[in-house]
């Protein structure tokens, strides 16, 4: 069984590894409810506790899924979801953290997800147009309101972590960090340090590339979010192929794959570090799972932190439209 990790100084407590949801509604292939019940029914008997979802997943029908999922399953887990988007004919249509608004997912998230209360809400993203702290202090009055139990932020950068954490304590940031991901290390990962804020990482696997099992973005159909990902087309990916070949030499040694490798060095950067690898395969699954159990040396880990330094990844991890939306 999984190991447990704490995540803020608040009481959050989670399996080391977690499950992201969102491939089994959208950007990764037709969807298979069946099979991803099923995953997620695996995750429980695996040790599995922790699973992420949001209402911009599907959108919405990714907690409708996991509500189903869990149905009678639901106090021996924590359910992550997510608000900060607007919506028009079912697409997103721009952010939205006003306070009203917050509250109005919530309850909408709620009801989705067919539970009593959230585990932990995050904020999606920033939005520049609300203040921090009117978000926040929305997001607090849940809490007191026993709707939530532990709030988070996605993607936020140092300022209004400071600021949000000052206005309500702040359990967990989520953000991409990944072996080939680093833009975290420099200010945002003592910054949680010091405020005592745990780490979900997202796309642990870089969307699959560290797993050894990514294709040209071209061979992708459009709606694949590979499609357009930058670090898949052209030069970037054979420079991409080329810098994670480390990652694959030290599977070997270990007799382990790719994608367990990438996981546990994540889990080797500390115990308040809690990768979300998402899939909606049992196999896949067991696969990540089984990362918690490996063991890699200072040697090994100076390696995989040399082979893929941010200057040796090609490419950004975004095109400029959706970086806009990330708070750096």
């Amino acid at each position: 069984m999984l190991a447990k990790r704490r995540l803020g100084r608040q009481g959050l407590e989670v399996s080391a590894i977690g499950l992201g949801c969102l491939g089994m509604s959208q950007s990764y292939g037709a969807p298979d409810d069946a099979e991803s019940i099923a995953t997620i029914h695996h995750a429980l008997e695996l040790g599995v506790t922790f699973f992420d979802t949001a209402e911009a997943y599907g959108p919405f029908k990714n907690e409708e899924l996991l509500g189903r999922a869990l149905n009678g399953k639901r106090k021996s887990v924590v359910v992550a979801t997510k608000f900060g988007w607007s919506f028009e004919n079912g697409k997103m249509a721009g952010l939205n953290s006003r306070p009203e608004h917050v509250k109005h997912v919530a309850e909408a998230s709620l009801r989705r997800l067919d539970t009593d209360y959230i585990d932990l809400f995050y904020q999606h993203r920033v939005d520049p147009q609300v203040p921090i702290e009117e978000t926040i202090g929305a997001m607090a009055d849940l809490v007191r309101a026993g709707k939530v139990r532990f709030l988070g932020l996605s993607e936020a950068g140092e300022p209004n972590i400071r600021r949000a954490h000052a206005t309500h304590p702040i359990s967990v940031l989520q953000s991409e960090y990944s072996l080939w991901e680093r833009n975290l290390e420099p200010q945002i990962v003592p910054l949680i340090r010091e405020l005592g804020i745990g780490l979900v990482p997202y796309c642990p696997l870089g969307r699959g590339f560290l797993a050894g099992s990514a294709r040209r973005a071209e061979e992708y159909p459009p709606t694949d979010w590979r499609f357009n990902d930058p670090r898949f087309q052209g030069a970037n990916f054979d420079a991409n192929v080329n810098a994670a070949e480390t990652v694959r030499q030290i599977a070997a040694c270990h007799n382990a794959t790719a994608a367990q490798v990438a996981l546990a060095w994540l889990l080797h950067k500390g115990d308040d570090i809690v990768p979300i690898p998402g899939t909606k395969r049992r196999s896949y699954l067991k696969e990540n799972v089984g990362s918690a159990q490996l063991a890699l040396t200072a040697e090994e880990m100076t390696a995989l932190d040399a082979a893929l330094a941010p200057d040796a990844v090609a490419g950004p991890r975004y095109n400029d439209e959706r970086m806009k939306f990330i708070d750096r």
